[in-house]
């Protein structure tokens, strides 16, 4: 092997233990300071929560936002919620969206708009539009809309079958002789 290849090497191996190490620490750190919250030591908590929170962690900004939004073992900072949501949303954090968008419904911490609700309602969406236009998913489509019309055109045919048939019973019975209707049975049962 060659001393280049042996140092590429090396520098892969150095940075793939490093960043499993880091993210053992995320996960370790994090679960620290869950417990440190319920066991009352919120300031410790958020402290640990920031310092991930502000080096791309969105778990961290997630749990920062919900304890301000919920006042749970801070005071209510509906800002500071929505300042740390948005940290989360930017990240690609569904739920922190969705949170968003329903302080934008609510009026929480914002003043109430609709259309700003329905854009982080729905912002999670734009990252699948890519796919609407791919010819695999045009033929699909086509396919599927062929699969439904003709779906849709048997059953028209047989619910024209059915109708026709009972239709031409209902002729039939109308065309057969009626029995005469008698007057004597009517003046014989009146007495």
């Amino acid at each position: 092997m060659s001393p280049l290849l042996i140092r590429i090497c090396a520098i892969v191996l150095i940075s793939l233990t490093t960043l499993g190490a880091q993210a053992a620490s995320v996960d370790v750190d994090l679960r620290l300071a869950a417990q440190l919250h319920r066991t009352g030591e919120t300031r410790q908590a958020i402290a640990i929560w920031e310092r991930w929170a502000d080096q791309g962690d969105t778990d961290a900004a997630y749990n920062l936002a919900l304890i301000h939004h919920h006042a749970d073992g801070v005071a209510l900072d509906l800002a500071t919620a929505m300042r740390w949501y948005r940290v989360a949303a930017e990240r690609g954090d569904k739920v922190s969206q969705i949170q968003i968008g329903l302080m934008y419904q609510l009026g929480q911490g914002v003043e109430a708009d609709a259309e700003e609700a329905h854009r982080w309602f729905t912002m999670h969406r734009k990252h699948h539009f890519h796919h609407a236009n791919s010819p695999q998913m045009l033929a699909w489509r086509q396919q599927a809309l062929a699969l439904i019309e003709q779906s849709e055109l048997q059953e028209q045919r047989l619910l024209a079958q059915k109708n026709s048939t009972q239709i031409i019973a209902e002729l039939r019975q109308r065309a057969q002789p009626q029995p005469a209707f008698h007057t004597e049975h009517l003046a014989a049962s009146s007495h």
